[in-house]
């Protein structure tokens, strides 16, 4: 089942006219979140993020969206479901309505919630996990890169590329060659000892689990800051590792001919998972 405007449907029912602006024009922005432990993840965070790239694109919020308005959409989408999992992936997509062309015809909004089951009740990761620059195209260096809307050609593109190279994720790099991010999630690195994520100003995504790991390291005594790295930082550091709203954590194993491990990425690993586990307990 999925939730349009409220309304409860079925997956396969025809939810869209071809005018869809979402279709047309990438004219939506969402948040990926997951559902676990018996609450979502991080709400507050996911739903300050969507506010502000709606705002950014000029969309009208309904008055009805406060957080938790949308957050019992989005459990409504769980009870619905016809099976049971431990925990589940959740879209939360907002569109805006049908009509114009690059100046659309209104800037009122639809929303649709989607949830797909994990097989993990925890944030798990794989053991081994080989990465790669993409190199052919670059992201910008703007606040848009820095949001989730549904302009993601780069994502895709780059994703078959890895796919069809046998690697397990691609590492993108901006026009100024300063590493961003991963294809889907954000980029950390190990250097002796501190943890080091680009900045928002190199055109990474402001990703809701990165700034919960920058949180939770802290607490560990472990030293983050926000810096440029580059290229050949990668295969000078001791980790490197991706994170994202479901995975969590995940540590790269191998990167070209340098092999890591990944003893900091494990530990924020175990204490992210004890932490939403908390919650639940509370």
């Amino acid at each position: 089942m999925i939730n349009l405007n409220g309304a409860l449907q079925s997956a396969t029912s025809s939810l869209f006219s071809f005018e869809n602006r979402g279709f047309l024009y990438g004219d939506a922005v969402f948040e990926t979140l997951r559902y676990g432990q018996n609450h979502l993840h991080f709400w507050e965070d996911h739903y300050f993020r969507l506010m502000a790239a709606m705002r950014v694109f000029r969309m009208n919020i309904p008055v009805s969206f406060t957080p938790e308005f949308l957050e019992q959409e989005c459990l409504r989408v769980v009870e619905a479901q016809s099976t049971t999992a431990y925990s589940w992936r959740i879209r939360l997509t907002v569109f805006r309505n049908d009509g114009g062309l690059y100046v659309p015809a209104t800037r009122d909004v639809s929303y649709v919630i989607e949830a797909k089951p994990l097989l993990d009740e925890f944030y798990t990761s794989k053991d081994s996990y080989s990465v790669e620059l993409f190199k052919d195209y670059y992201v910008q260096k703007s606040m848009l890169s820095n949001l989730k809307s549904n302009n993601k050609a780069l994502n895709v593109i780059g994703s078959i590329f890895m796919q069809e190279q046998g690697f397990d994720n691609g590492i993108l790099v901006n026009d100024d060659k300063e590493v961003v991010e991963f294809l889907n999630g954000n980029l950390f690195i190990v250097d002796n000892g501190t943890l080091r994520t680009p900045p928002l100003a190199s055109g990474c995504l402001d990703g809701i689990m990165r700034k919960q790991l920058m949180r939770l390291a802290k607490k560990q005594g472990i030293t983050c800051v926000e810096e440029k790295i580059s290229p050949f930082d990668l295969q000078q550091v001791q980790e490197i590792f991706m994170s994202n709203s479901i995975l969590g954590v995940q540590p790269v194993s191998s990167y070209r001919r340098t092999n890591y491990q990944n003893p900091i990425a494990l530990q924020l690993q175990r204490v992210l998972n004890e932490s939403v586990n908390s919650i639940r307990e509370h």
